[in-house]
């Protein structure tokens, strides 16, 4: 794909954040990788949603080093590229601050699967990892660890909030999408009662269903 081509889709899918109700301010970024080239195309830094464009979206190696691009990049992108070195199926990775996801986040408890929409989407409990500062590699180390046992294309970061991978972004965003309604979902359950738990094996047959069936 021409890395033009790349900086369009990622500048348009972050239009998708504040219309979601995902991100505040400038909080929260998306990236792609060129299965290709390898390059990775990422949100620059402290840039205000209406004001992207696709010739100010950076582009990085996989080590995080600039390839162009005349911004700063996310302070989030070396934990994107380790995750992206990590995990080769990996194109796309959204991070939000949702406002109900990041809320059982700051709890460090999981989302269960008690919808049938997660048992669809996530085939089990969003997982919560633990605590690590922004910056460097640390949070895309917890990203991997949380998320290698586990078939939830996205996870909680203990303290901070959601990061969501998918083999394209898009999927990454529909997956960060999911994850703010269901914890939506399950949040207002918790205040009226205790949730229903779903079977392990039907949830089993809904992810199956829902991944391999489902849609045109």
């Amino acid at each position: 794909m021409q890395l033009m081509e790349l900086r369009r889709i990622v500048c348009d899918l972050h239009a998708e954040l504040p219309k979601n109700n995902l991100v505040a301010w400038t909080s929260g970024n998306i990236s792609a990788r060129d299965p290709q080239t390898g390059l990775v195309v990422i949100k620059p830094s402290g840039v205000k949603f209406p004001d992207l464009r696709p010739e100010n979206m950076v582009v990085v190696d996989l080590d995080g080093k600039i390839v162009e691009g005349d911004f700063k990049a996310s302070s989030d992108t070396a934990s994107h590229c380790y995750i992206y070195r990590q995990l080769p199926q990996v194109n796309g990775i959204v991070h939000t601050h949702s406002r109900y996801a990041t809320a059982f986040a700051i709890v460090g408890r999981e989302i269960p699967c008690v919808t049938t929409a997660m048992s669809d989407e996530f085939g089990g409990t969003i997982p919560c990892g633990g605590f690590a500062l922004i910056g460097g590699e640390e949070i895309g180390r917890v990203v991997v660890d949380t998320l290698k046992d586990s078939r939830s294309p996205s996870c909680l970061l203990q303290n901070h909030g959601v990061f969501a991978v998918g083999k394209s972004a898009e999927a990454a965003v529909k997956a960060a999408i999911m994850t703010e309604d269901n914890a939506a979902i399950v949040w207002t359950a918790l205040q009226l009662g205790t949730p229903i738990p779903i079977a392990p094996a039907d949830i089993d047959r809904l992810y199956d269903r829902y991944q391999n069936v489902y849609g045109q």
